[in-house]
């Protein structure tokens, strides 16, 4: 083996001493237990606020309403931070992940002001997908509206 070779070798010793051990099944399953408790959670809500006797399409916006609602509260309180530091992308479920997105710059930047601050800030993040959802339904609308 030549010198080349050596230092390669140690090198890649060196590399495996200090790189840290791969944690991707432990995050997935934290990932996977905490995305399918939320939606567990949303699944019971569902199932109790039909059972009061609303209607599928009443039930179905109460319940987005009330995890829209959860997920900023959890957000203006820092619990959802911590949930989202605990199991990663179990927690950008759309509907909260999506709260969450538009709740956390409007807190972050409250000390500027109303105006300035929440107002300004809380579609940093949402909106451009706001902008780009509003968009591609106005032309669907028209091409639906254009080929009847």
């Amino acid at each position: 083996m030549n010198a080349t070779e050596q230092k390669k070798q140690k090198y890649a010793e060196m590399v495996k001493h200090a790189s840290p051990r791969s944690t991707v099944l432990i995050n997935s399953l934290k990932a996977f237990f905490v995305g399918g408790a939320i939606c567990a959670a949303g699944q019971l809500i569902y199932n109790y606020i039909e059972s009061l006797g609303f209607a599928r399409e009443e039930t179905g916006i109460i319940v987005a309403g009330i995890l829209v609602a959860s997920a900023a509260l959890l957000t203006a309180l820092r619990v959802y931070d911590k949930i989202a530091k605990f199991s990663g992308a179990g927690t950008i479920i759309p509907i909260t992940g999506f709260a969450n997105a538009i709740a956390a710059p409007a807190i972050e930047h409250k000390k500027e002001g109303l105006v300035l601050g929440v107002g300004a800030k809380m579609f940093l993040i949402a909106g451009p997908v706001i902008v780009y959802g509003t968009v591609t339904s106005v032309i669907v609308g028209l091409v639906y509206y254009f080929m009847r």
